[in-house]
């Protein structure tokens, strides 16, 4: 017996175990050798397409699109099909079909004069769209991916060439007989769908779903039944986290967030969240009081009525006070978050209406405060306690809520490692001469990757552990510092700044400055060190953020660090697009390179749809493969390579007889 056949033998003598288990998937020599083959061809196929946003804050309309659209990938392959061979309007109507075809067909329908013949040059363009998409793709995928009233002729369809002289009699009357049966609108809508999916290989959501937008809920709706995704969680996710957790401050700021920017559709209805004890209370408490701080933001253009507009004024403020009370519980208890000095309701003259801050006193904009007592300032009147619990049992208790936020656990954490991209949505805390910052969390210090590691275990304890332990209640509060903590790896700005910025004119007080890591992010030596710190492989490798708005109408660049950072925020949600001047970044990594996208702000749906009025977007080649980037260059092709040597291990114990073939299951 040779050596490396002895050691064979005692790796596979070791393996035995493992082996066993691996037979009965693979009975058989026969099994086995098939599966290798089949790996071994998925190695040398082209990478799939992964699609990466960040900061969509409830813009669910322009996520919705920049979904269908693929960044633009869909667009991309509609042109290079069909080049010139048609028109630049007709390549309009192919798109606008593929990302909304039922609504498309409608308004053919009520339109086109021969809608046979339009039936009949539509299918063949989409069989030609979809055949290309799936190309990257082993025939097994695209089938698992089929609708099944379809599955078989769509295969056809795409397996056969209507080039060859005796096929093309064939696939026309598959074509011509899907129309004769009056299937062809469900048959259309069903490729569409197929296209959009086989675009796109697998979607990073690089935090930041909740807040300022109306349609969170129906983002989530949309990520809960996407093929393939990943959520690395914002500040903003988290505090709906803990919220969902039932932690009072979380939810204070949940809801003086919704008010704030008047989007009241998630909580009501998406969660189905009763408001009506806040408005109640808020209408009782300040009757008489205008509340002009606390207009909601963007009512004009949302058309609100005088009365509604007061109402929630009322409401804003109402939430707000009693926020500064729920903080300054948490900060009083957990001294070790080091935030006292957010503690700034004790600090206010309500004789004069003046607050001193760092010496220095200040008129209030709004010295109206029935609900504070300035004895204890800190104190929940009876109403304000009974309100709180009230809204607390409602986030409990939705069971929308709770299954997306099964859904944010499931698929998400603080950060992921994917083929060479670190991705994180904010921060890694570091001092000021780059190293890793130590953070202390119950008594014991974390850095860098065991520090967000740290933390995404604390976030899953506050939701899931059921006794109310020690760590259980640390792990609840700390989810609100993770919203506005100083070294928290998802906020990391020296202060969270909002009462400044409602009670006080002077601007100086409204800035947040940022942790070290905003500025050390520019050096390549940084980026390096982090993905180091991460383990990320490869030798074009990335960090990708959000979190930061890319000003890019004062001309900040999104990447930094030489490319080996990008940031992806660029103003998706309408709140931010003044100061960006854009309406986002997206990222689109396929087989060929890496290349940014900058987006347009999107109109609306209805006119994308009747005006075939696209997100005008500009496309920036960030890296070009010189040779196309396959499967085996994945972290998938590390794995299937693993699972090929297995299998090989496998084999090598069945032909020396470690292993029986399993010739009951051979005949079955």
């Amino acid at each position: 017996m040779d050596i490396q056949r002895q050691l064979a033998e005692e790796e596979i003598t070791n393996d035995l175990r493992y082996l066993q288990l691996l037979s009965r998937s693979f009975p058989a020599i026969a099994d086995a050798t098939t599966e290798i083959i089949n790996l071994e061809a998925i190695l040398n196929l082209p990478k799939g397409t992964e699609h990466f946003l960040t900061d969509i804050h409830g813009e669910y309309e322009a996520f919705q699109h920049v979904l269908k659209n693929g960044s633009g990938a869909v667009k991309r392959k509609v042109n290079e099909i069909f080049g010139n061979t048609i028109r630049e309007s007709e390549k309009k109507d192919i798109c606008t079909l593929i990302y909304y075809p039922e609504q498309k067909l409608e308004l053919v329908k009520a339109t086109e004069t021969d809608l046979d013949d339009w039936y009949l040059i539509t299918l063949h363009q989409l069989v030609k769209v979809c055949q290309n998409v799936s190309s990257k793709y082993t025939r097994s995928k695209v089938r698992r991916s089929l609708p099944k009233e379809f599955s078989y002729i769509i295969q056809e369809l795409l397996h056969e060439s209507s080039m060859e002289p005796d096929k093309h009699a064939y696939i026309n009357v598959i074509v011509s007989t899907i129309i004769s049966t009056k299937r062809a609108d469900d048959f259309i809508i069903a490729m569409c769908n197929l296209i959009q999916r086989l675009t796109i290989d697998s979607l990073h959501v690089v935090g930041d779903i909740y807040d300022r937008g109306p349609g969170a809920h129906i983002i989530m709706d949309i990520l809960c039944g996407y093929h393939n995704f990943d959520i690395q969680w914002g500040n903003h996710d988290i505090l709906w986290m803990g919220a969902a957790s039932g932690n009072r401050s979380s939810i204070a700021n949940v809801i003086r967030m919704s008010l704030r920017y008047n989007n009241l559709g998630t909580l009501e209805d998406g969660y189905g969240i009763n408001l009506l004890p806040l408005a109640t209370f808020a209408m009782d408490t300040y009757t008489d009081d205008p509340c002009t701080l606390f207009m909601p933001k963007m009512s004009e253009e949302k058309n609100v009525k005088k009365r509604t507009l007061q109402l929630l004024a009322q409401m804003h403020k109402a939430i707000t006070i009693i926020q500064f009370k729920l903080e300054a519980q948490i900060i009083d208890r957990r001294p070790d978050f080091e935030m006292q000095d957010r503690k700034l309701l004790h600090l206010i003259d309500f004789e004069k209406g003046t607050v001193t801050l760092d010496g220095k006193e200040y008129i209030l904009r709004d010295t109206f405060f029935p609900t504070i007592d300035p004895a204890d300032p800190y104190k929940l009147t009876e109403e304000e306690w009974d309100l709180i619990n009230k809204i607390r049992k409602s986030f409990i208790n939705s069971e929308k809520l709770k299954k997306h936020m099964r859904c944010l656990f499931t698929n998400g954490a603080m950060y992921a490692v994917c083929n060479s991209n670190l991705l994180f949505h904010a921060s890694v805390p570091l001092n000021a001469d780059g190293t890793l910052k130590e953070v202390e969390i119950m008594g014991k210090t974390y850095k860098g990757k065991t520090l967000l590691d740290k933390v995404d275990q604390l976030i899953r304890t506050a939701y899931f552990e059921e006794e109310e332990s020690e760590e259980k209640l640390f792990a609840r509060d700390y989810m609100w510092y993770l919203w506005c903590g100083k070294n928290a790896p998802s906020y990391d700005k020296e202060r969270m700044v909002t009462f400044e910025r409602y009670f006080i004119a002077d601007k100086s007080l409204h800035k947040e400055p940022k942790g070290c890591y905003y500025g050390l992010r520019n050096e390549s030596r940084i980026c390096d060190m982090l993905l180091d710190e991460f383990e990320v492989p490869g030798e074009h490798r990335h960090i990708i953020n959000g979190h930061v708005p890319v000003k890019t109408i004062k001309g900040e660049s999104p990447m930094k660090a030489d490319g080996k950072l990008l940031v992806i925020d660029g103003g998706f949600s309408k709140a931010y697009q003044s100061e960006t001047g854009i309406a986002g970044y997206t990222l689109i990594y396929h087989s060929h390179g890496l290349e940014l996208v900058q987006h347009e702000p999107f109109e609306s749906t209805q006119k994308a749809i009747e005006e075939g009025q696209d997100i005008k977007s500009t496309t920036f080649v960030i890296e070009f493969n010189s040779q196309r980037r396959m499967v085996k260059d994945t972290d998938k092709g590390v794995k299937l390579k693993t699972q090929i040597r297995d299998l090989k291990e496998l084999l090598v114990a069945y032909r020396n007889g470690f292993i029986k073939q399993n010739v009951w299951k051979l005949r079955e």
